[in-house]
């Protein structure tokens, strides 16, 4: 729970989601700032695959801010921050013609969201 401004916030976080924080990053910037209920309507339509993980979060936090701080989740005027930071990247190997190997890269993200309501 942080107090800044008037507003409260309330954080929810995903660790060691599998996906790229480039692909996460372009939804996060399409929810941040906009009301909770919005944010939500707005991720059970896009198409990306990334979307149905942070809707969980976004629910979490909504939870969070309900069950800890006894806010209502209809009271949750706006998404305030949202980001996604690097996680660790798993390397693997794949088999290529002669005896060649080829690196694949897999990565991880942290994704971060709070949710806030004016005070």
């Amino acid at each position: 729970m942080n107090k800044t401004d008037n507003i409260l916030e309330v954080k929810a976080s995903a660790k060691y989601l599998r996906s790229s924080p480039l692909k996460v990053r372009r939804v996060l910037d399409q929810i941040r700032g906009k009301s909770y209920k919005e944010a939500m309507m707005m991720l059970e339509f896009m198409p990306y695959r990334c979307c149905q993980p942070i809707f969980k979060l976004l629910k979490s936090a909504a939870s969070n801010a309900e069950h800890n701080n006894g806010l209502e989740k209809k009271d949750l005027s706006l998404v305030t921050k949202a980001y996604a930071n690097e996680g660790p990247v798993m390397k693997r190997f794949r088999p290529r013609a002669q005896g060649r190997a080829f690196k694949i890269y897999k990565p991880t993200c942290h994704i971060s969201i709070y949710v806030g309501t004016q005070q």
